[in-house]
């Protein structure tokens, strides 16, 4: 595994072994939340994002936090980033994502191409990018941040859905491809979130409180409730998992029939 050796000054003669991860999109939002949740367990982060500034604030709130600035879709930065980062990390999250909102029949081919070559593509050249480093080092994990929207399209959301949808596609040829190599590789779906992209579109109570009465669980999800499924992705005790999309989503993708006007004879018993 790669991992950072590091002496405790006394006369134990223990040595700590710090594991990494590097994080995209990692300046603010989802991304800044899975890089925290990352250093309360003792990572050493990496925080990538395309606002070096955001970044390096990030990263400087961090108790082993380094920023590094640079474009998911270009690989020599993400190449460059890993390099500067030192030995292969034990984990990577890329998580970086954009959205053009818009109805398809309106969607310009530069809006439809900007978010794929982030969303689709910019995830496969992170991913490879860390798959080569782990393979060459005995194996590491890999979490892509797909979406419920890669699940359940949505209207006007242009590009997205189906990046996220090739995105957990990608997850799925990645982990049978790399596998044997030591390499799991899981994706995370978050649903409604209060944060990141999402907040926004929270901002205004009624919509708000329209859209938590559509949620099983009755509330809007949190940055943390992402960041905690992506650590246990990457912790010892999913070793088994890969291949795999977890859904964060409060059960949206689930209670589509149930949100679906229904007469009143439906819901009784022993019907025929």
């Amino acid at each position: 595994m790669a991992e950072i050796v590091r002496k405790l000054i006394g006369t134990s003669g223990w040595i700590l072994m710090t594991k990494s991860i590097f994080i995209t999109g990692a300046a603010r939002g989802i991304g800044a939340s899975i890089a925290q949740a990352a250093a309360d367990k003792g990572y050493r982060v990496g925080v990538f994002d395309l606002d070096g500034e955001a970044a390096a604030e990030t990263a400087a709130s961090l108790p082993d936090g380094k920023a590094f600035q640079g474009s998911v879709t270009e690989s020599a930065d993400i190449e460059r980033a890993l390099d500067d980062f030192g030995a292969a990390p034990d984990a990577v999250v890329s998580n970086a994502g954009i959205v053009r909102f818009g109805p398809l029949v309106d969607m310009s081919e530069d809006d439809w191409r900007s978010v794929v070559d982030v969303n689709l593509t910019g995830s496969f050249i992170t991913a490879r990018a860390a798959a080569r480093r782990m393979i060459d080092n005995g194996g590491g994990s890999i979490v892509n941040i797909t979406s419920i929207n890669g699940v359940a399209p949505g209207p006007n959301s242009g590009a997205y859905a189906a990046t996220k949808a090739g995105a957990a596609m990608m997850t799925e040829q990645m982990s049978i491809e790399w596998g044997p190599a030591g390499v799991r590789v899981n994706s995370v779906a978050p649903g409604l979130i209060d944060g990141g992209m999402s907040a926004p579109i929270f901002a205004d109570e009624e919509f708000r409180k329209l859209r938590i009465a559509k949620i099983p669980v009755r509330r809007l999800g949190l940055v943390e409730d992402v960041a905690h499924a992506v650590m246990f992705l990457v912790a010892p005790e999913s070793s088994y998992i890969t291949g795999q999309q977890i859904v964060v989503d409060g059960g949206v993708v689930n209670s589509i029939i149930g949100n679906l006007p229904r007469p009143a004879f439906i819901d009784g018993v022993g019907i025929d």
